[in-house]
């Protein structure tokens, strides 16, 4: 218990700049009108391409003997690409939102 004080004690400046980013999106996110999802959302896929990068770099740079590093990496790898694939998905589905159908005859 003592190390989660000390650990929070020493990064308490990173904890308030994270908890600022929470609010700060949330009132982003809220603000956007609904028009804009889209290209956001195809914004967002394009971050996420850029983590599994960095996941992956960092991944390959893990050392060997250490598998709590290599399991974590090996997950954000996973969880990245599903929030990318499942990202494009619903970009899709919102683009054929906008299609014209065709007539009936």
């Amino acid at each position: 218990m003592q190390e989660i004080f000390s650990f929070i004690n020493m990064h308490i400046q990173m904890i308030y700049i994270l908890i600022l980013m929470i609010f700060v999106g949330v009132e982003v996110i809220n603000s956007v009108p609904s028009v804009l999802h889209t290209p956001l959302m195809s914004g967002a896929n394009a971050i996420h391409g850029v983590v599994i990068i960095g996941a992956i770099m960092v991944l390959l740079n893990a050392d060997p003997d250490n598998v709590i590093s290599l399991v974590l990496g090996f997950v954000a790898v996973i969880l990245g690409t599903l929030n990318v694939v499942g990202g494009f998905v619903v970009t899709d589905r919102m683009l054929e939102m906008f299609k014209k159908k065709p007539a009936k005859k």
